[in-house]
């Protein structure tokens, strides 16, 4: 089973909301290292005419014929590449500093020839940024600018050529962090309890192993005649008053 199985509700000791009364169970203060984000931003906006080379094209280039169509195009990792990074600080806001950068967006392209035989190959999507972001003064451990990134095409068409090229309509989106690796203090309920793994099966026999072993008897259903029906009982005493 998981976190969130329905066999492992109830386990104090799996990840769930918590109410005010479950903070009396936190036990400790503990110390963790992970990623602190200073400060980041979310950017999504539609770029129009945007040329792609293609590269590392699957199969041999010769075997395709044009014209060629583009069929799909998306980004193939959450982690976007940074190049030309420079931070200014700003004299007029302390602690802030403008942040210009290219983002590059990894994508693959899958596209058909005149014979629609299907191909795909890999390209890039620069997006120039110009933000303001908060950035941290310096210290023995240094901040990093990263981006988190998605892109899909559209729509596109190809551009005749000794390349394969195509000018197309993507949807991008792109968060700018600060970030930096620290030992933060977090309250803590202890070491989490790794529920065994749910094995995928075709439990056709879970729904029948839920019955009762025996059948009810008739005193344990609620329309058994020897139970006095608390409604008739109140009609009677108002008829004798």
């Amino acid at each position: 089973m998981s976190f969130y199985s329905y066999k492992n509700q109830g386990n104090e000791l799996s990840p769930a909301r918590i109410g005010f009364d479950g903070c009396r169970k936190i036990i400790e203060k503990v110390c963790i290292q992970v990623n602190k984000v200073y400060d980041a931003c979310l950017q999504q906006e539609t770029l129009n005419d945007v040329r792609i080379v293609v590269k590392d094209v699957k199969g041999h280039w010769s075997d395709f014929i044009p014209p060629f169509n583009l069929l799909s195009c998306r980004s193939t990792s959450v982690k976007g590449k940074l190049v030309g990074t420079q931070i200014t600080r700003l004299p007029d806001r302390p602690n802030f500093a403008r942040v210009q950068t290219k983002v590059e967006i990894p994508v693959e392209v899958v596209f058909e020839d005149a014979n629609c035989k299907r191909g795909s190959g890999n390209s890039v999507i620069v997006v120039p940024k110009d933000v303001i972001l908060f950035v941290p003064d310096e210290s023995v451990i240094p901040f990093q600018l990263e981006s988190t990134v998605n892109a899909i095409c559209v729509s596109g068409k190809a551009v005749p050529g000794d390349t394969l090229r195509f000018d197309v309509d993507v949807c991008v989106t792109i968060i700018l962090k600060i970030v930096a690796k620290v030992e933060l203090l977090v309250p803590s309920f202890g070491f989490c309890q790794i529920p065994p793994c749910e094995e995928f099966a075709e439990n056709v026999c879970e729904e029948f192993f839920r019955l009762p072993l025996f059948p009810p008897q008739l005193e344990d259903t609620s329309c058994s005649p020897r139970s006095p029906n608390p409604r008739l009982q109140s009609a009677d005493i108002e008829q004798e008053e």
